[in-house]
């Protein structure tokens, strides 16, 4: 049997030869044994092939025993949602995000939305794919559960609805499920919605929704340019990113997004932990510290983040490839609270997106994530640092290799799915010197990729 779907942190692969409907029912049955759970939410995205998949998903956990509760179609932070606020044993999303519309794939939570990966149970889960099964001698129970009411009220709760004022904002789906959301919060919000791309449609006729995809991004900037908008949102296929637009059409790292949103909620919590990879950090640092914030660095990853935030009790938590954590989501990942936030913060503050983020792009400007095909990625990242740390103020390997000087710094990882390393540069209020030493380093990785 192909296991290969099963990845570090989900599973992901083509259907039908590396995920299928008899695989999955297989799943469920090994995901009850492993864990234990006796009540599990079933969830499942827009891909022509998930009704199917979940379907016999939830055939393998009745047969060993756990009741399902189907919230159908859905985005994955609904599954996160259901599984922490009915109290579930555990939860399952089908859904492949952004990979090619003939993949499939799950992302599998425990109680309170804890994620399960290789390192607690994701492994074991694989292995017992391979051993015979029997019946249990109690079949689990099947029903549905209406979710979307009690998310949609969880949403408002992060904002102040009073401080709304109407402005319009275009909303790219990409043809995933995030439409269905917007329709719902639609009706309780002030603004007017442009709706690209909006029906949920598993075809994907404009492509699969991956907005981090320079080709992927201009529907979503003409948009706001066409219609006057505020700012444009786009998302992934199962909405647990979001991506931001200004109102110059302009695309924004997400860099600087999580300084955004760390401010915004800190000043709504009165201090607090925010969590931030250690790809890009000082203007998170620097707004985290100014709004009376503790900010604590993790590895990359959502794993690794979501156990950061559990440990230090953290009000967010950020990662500037548009993930976006919070406390009382199960301290899960979200992509519909943070344009709210940023919503919020526009009405109360009545000034442009554009103005708010040009100031951090001045004092901190980044390269944006760069990645290299390199044959051998330890000895280049070796090299590296027996270069750039002689000298440097810090060198940390938190995750990667993060070198800091007084005026600059930059992160140098390993991928951990390809031959390839991915770089990150930050300056201080210096464009020409973070794009000097961007190009310097490029070209010293260059040199060492022999």
């Amino acid at each position: 049997m192909d296991l290969s779907c099963f990845k570090a942190y989900d599973l992901r692969g083509r259907v039908p030869d590396q995920l299928n409907p008899i695989l999955a029912e297989k799943i469920g049955r090994a995901y009850v044994e492993i864990t234990g759970a006796k009540k599990v939410i079933v969830g499942y995205d827009i891909r022509l092939s998930s009704p199917e998949i979940a379907e016999a998903l939830s055939s393998g956990l009745m047969a060993a025993g756990a009741d399902v509760f189907d919230i159908g179609l859905c985005g994955t932070e609904q599954v996160y949602f259901a599984t922490s606020h009915y109290q579930m044993d555990g939860g399952i999303m089908v859904t492949a995000s952004h990979n090619p519309k003939d993949h499939n794939g799950m992302k599998m939570v425990g109680p309170e939305s804890r994620p399960i990966s290789s390192d607690n149970g994701l492994n074991d889960i694989r292995d017992r794919v391979l051993e015979p099964f029997s019946d249990a001698a109690e079949q689990g129970k099947y029903e549905t559960l209406e979710v979307m009411s009690a998310y949609v009220d969880h949403l408002l709760g992060y904002i102040d609805a009073g401080s709304l004022k109407p402005m319009t904002i275009v909303c790219n789906a990409g043809n995933g499920g995030a439409g269905l959301v917007i329709d719902e919060l639609e009706q309780h919000l002030p603004f007017d919605f442009i709706k690209v791309h909006h029906e949920a449609d598993g075809h994907f006729p404009n492509g699969v929704p991956n907005p981090i995809l320079p080709e992927n991004r201009s529907a979503t900037a003409d948009a706001v340019l066409q219609n006057g908008a505020a700012m444009g949102i786009a998302w992934d296929g199962d909405y647990d990113r979001c991506f931001f637009f200004d109102e110059t059409g302009r695309f924004i790292e997400g860099y600087y997004i999580v300084g955004l949103l760390a401010d915004q909620f800190l000043r709504k919590t009165g201090g607090g932990k925010v969590i931030h990879d250690p790809r890009l950090t000082w203007n998170t640092l620097d707004l985290v510290e100014a709004a009376g914030g503790e900010a604590i660095e993790s590895k990359t990853g959502h794993a690794f983040i979501k156990q950061r935030m559990r440990d230090e009790d953290a009000v967010y938590g950020g990662e500037m490839s548009a993930h976006h954590y919070f406390r009382d989501f199960a301290y899960c990942d979200s992509g519909m609270i943070p344009w709210l936030l940023v919503a919020e913060r526009l009405c109360q503050s009545s000034q442009t997106l554009s103005s708010l983020i040009d100031a951090r792009i001045e004092a901190y400007p980044a390269s944006g994530e760069i990645n290299r095909t390199i044959s051998d990625p330890p000895k280049v990242i070796a090299a590296i640092e027996a270069k750039y740390g002689v000298g440097a103020k810090s060198v940390s390997h938190v995750d990667g290799l993060s070198v800091e000087f007084d005026n600059w710094r930059f992160n140098l990882r390993m991928s951990n799915t390809e031959p390839v390393v991915r770089l990150n540069v930050e300056a201080r209020g210096d464009k020409a010197l973070m794009e000097a030493k961007t190009e310097e380093l490029l070209e010293e990785m260059k040199r060492l990729n022999v």
